[in-house]
Formats: C-alpha cells, sequence, structure tokens
C-alpha cells in the first residue's frame, strides 16, 4: 500500500473510534521521512515527551513487595492515566493475553503501579507510576520485583521511557536494562 494511501487509512480509523491520529516512527527510519514528506510533525507536545527509547534486560530475580492481580485494583487505573478514565483508556490498559497490575500500596492508598504483559517469553512492562510524595522509596523497584516474580516463564523484559525522564533512566540503567530502539510520535497536518 502506497505511504498517502496508508496515512489516510490511520486518519480515517482515528476518526472512525473518536481518538487522535498518530504514528510511531523509530527514529532515524526511513518512514521518518516518508511521513515529513507528507507534511507529518513530530509531537513536541505529547505528555509523556516527543521521543521515547525502548529498554530490555533479562528478567531480575524479583522481590515480593509489590502486590500483582489479575485485574486493576480500585485507584489503579485512575492513577495510570491521572483521573478519570475513560472507556478507550480502560480497554487499552486492561486488554492483552496474560496482563498483571502491579500495585504498591502505603498510608491506606496505592501509591505506585506498573502493568506487566507476558507475551511468549517476554514481560511487556508499562505504565510505572509512583505519585510524587513516595517517589525515591524504592516503591519502582519494587513494583519491577514483583511483575518478574508474576511473570513465569519469561526470560526478557522490556519498556519504554521518555528520553528526558532521567530519573527513570538512572533506575532501569542500575536495573540492567540497555536500549534496543527509540521513536517518535507523529501527527498528521491539521486540516
Amino acid at each position: 500500500m502506497p505511504t498517502e494511501q496508508a496515512l489516510k487509512h490511520v486518519v480515517t480509523f482515528a476518526d472512525e473510534h473518536g481518538i487522535r491520529p498518530y504514528a510511531q516512527v523509530v527514529v532515524g527510519s526511513h518512514w521518518e521521512r516518508e511521513l515529513s514528506d507528507h507534511g507529518w510533525s513530530i509531537n513536541t507536545a505529547h505528555p509523556k515527551g516527543a521521543e521515547s527509547a525502548v529498554l530490555h534486560s533479562p528478567l531480575g530475580t524479583g522481590s515480593a513487595t509489590a502486590v500483582v492481580d489479575t485485574e486493576p485494583p480500585e485507584g489503579w487505573l485512575e492513577l495510570a492515566v491521572g483521573g478519570r478514565v475513560t472507556a478507550a483508556q480502560r480497554h487499552v490498559l486492561t486488554s492483552g493475553p496474560n496482563v498483571g497490575f502491579a500495585s504498591v500500596n502505603r498510608d491506606d492508598r496505592i501509591v505506585g503501579i506498573a502493568r506487566g504483559c507476558l507475551i511468549d517469553d517476554w514481560l511487556h512492562i508499562a505504565v510505572v507510576e509512583v505519585l510524587p510524595d513516595y517517589r525515591r522509596q524504592g516503591i519502582a523497584t519494587a513494583l519491577l520485583g514483583g511483575l518478574d516474580l508474576w511473570a513465569t516463564g519469561a526470560t526478557t523484559r522490556l519498556l519504554q521511557v521518555a528520553t528526558d525522564n532521567h530519573p527513570a533512566w538512572d533506575l532501569y540503567r542500575h536495573h540492567g536494562y540497555r536500549e534496543s530502539h527509540r521513536y517518535r510520535y507523529w501527527l498528521p497536518p491539521q486540516p
């Protein structure tokens, strides 16, 4: 399918589903030039940053200080999205073949969360979030460790992190993660 036609399909699909159209494109790939040539631009206003990296590492030994549930516990989704949860957000966060919802509770509430999805021997980690007042207390490490224990059969874990999120990079490097590649979110031209 020609690029122009494919990009039109992306926009049409997004319009039909009430979501914002965008493309997630590997940095330095020929697709960046293709999108630019068709008037698309990098989404510099993306809430998690304009550029992200995919990191991977061998599965860790894990620890049992985080709880991992098969359904998101009360408050998990709200922390994940930063407020009221839409049906689309709920669908994206709860869909998958084998999903685990890690959480750490302190002071009678959820203060840290992470989502794991086990696909073959890969543990895909996403939505690592710790409330600001609870950061730098080992909660993110506990979340990662809990998912490592939960992910029976996994040998490798991977996650995405914004390239400008330096505290997260430090955490992930400490746990043996290495960069695979980077990508950017691209938006279509405004009509």
